[in-house]
């Protein structure tokens, strides 16, 4: 018991130091303050409150699994520690729906930098949420943002209409799409001209990648959204991509709609922090069998008692 106490003690000492600062020492602050807040544990809201948000830019890289999107990301990451900037991932993992935890945890390929002073890697489980990314990712990559960073990068699961959520948490986002997506960016094109402010064409050495870039701008039309052929691997066409990071994307902020659409998730997902799947699935297995049963009734009891 006088065990349990001490930890419990030390536990609740730890988080009211961290909250009273926002004074990061090292990646062992950080990391306790996002496990505080991804966790919803006691300190959370104090730390979120008492944020200084810089404006380090945010680049969000999405696309479908197999892209290369992972080792587009550890090519940039080298180029921009090359260029003595500091560089925080985020690395949004698919999740057990069980266990709602991560299932590939820190990509292997980023690996080789994981002792790098400059490079702070974290991996975040999507938690089923439908566009790739975790509902705490806003709090996530806000907290990272109080940390002396250059650039931060995002790196989502999947592409498709639902993925147009992280149009509400990067500045800029890069699309990665290889020369085999012609079908798929074809049933997309709506959510995917949303979300892109490049388009990556990555294996471009590929049989198909000229004909494919072209059809990309051909949908980007008039909105003139650039369209880059890369070959990840090798590094070959990363030079363009980085002036896309370094010079466009800094100067690339729509504030206020940003600021707007991170408000509406924020507020979204605090009205329904006391709702759970689960839960909802045991209240309808007590009540759907009623013969006045009506599932709209039900959802409508839910939103006046939330």
């Amino acid at each position: 018991m006088a065990v349990f106490m001490m930890v419990n003690y030390l536990t609740l000492e730890l988080i009211k130091s961290m909250t009273e600062t926002l004074t990061f020492k090292s990646f062992r602050d950080i990391s306790r303050k996002l496990t505080i807040v991804e966790n919803d544990l006691e300190g959370a809201d104090k730390i979120l409150s008492s944020l200084k948000v810089s404006k380090t830019p945010v680049i969000g890289i999405t696309g479908p699994p197999g892209a290369g999107k992972s080792t587009l990301v550890s090519k940039i990451i080298d180029a921009l520690i090359k260029r003595n900037k500091r560089v925080a991932v985020i690395a949004v993992d698919p999740s057990s729906p069980f266990t709602s935890g991560s299932l590939l945890g820190d990509r292997v390929r980023m690996q080789e930098f994981s002792s790098n002073p400059n490079v702070y890697i974290r991996s975040v489980a999507a938690r089923g949420a439908l566009g790739g990314l975790s509902a705490k990712i806003i709090e996530i990559t806000d907290v990272i943002k109080s940390f002396e960073f250059d650039f931060i990068i995002v790196e989502t699961v999947g592409v498709g209409q639902s993925e147009i959520e992280i149009a509400g948490l990067a500045d800029f986002t890069l699309v990665v799409l290889v020369p085999e997506s012609g079908d798929e960016v074809q049933s997309i094109k709506a959510g995917i001209m949303e979300i892109a402010d490049a388009f990556i064409v990555n294996k471009a050495d590929r049989e198909g990648a000229d004909y494919f870039a072209r059809h990309l701008q051909s949908i980007a039309g008039s909105s003139q959204i650039p369209v880059c052929k890369t070959v990840a691997i090798t590094g070959e066409g990363l030079s363009e991509i980085m002036d896309l990071i370094e010079v466009v994307a800094p100067e690339h902020k729509n504030k206020v709609a940003l600021l707007a659409r991170k408000a509406w998730k924020l507020i979204q997902e605090k009205r329904m922090k006391d709702l759970s799947l689960q839960q909802l699935q045991q209240e309808l297995e007590a009540v759907s069998t009623y013969p006045d049963f009506n599932l709209y009734k039900f959802a409508e009891s839910k939103l006046r008692s939330s």
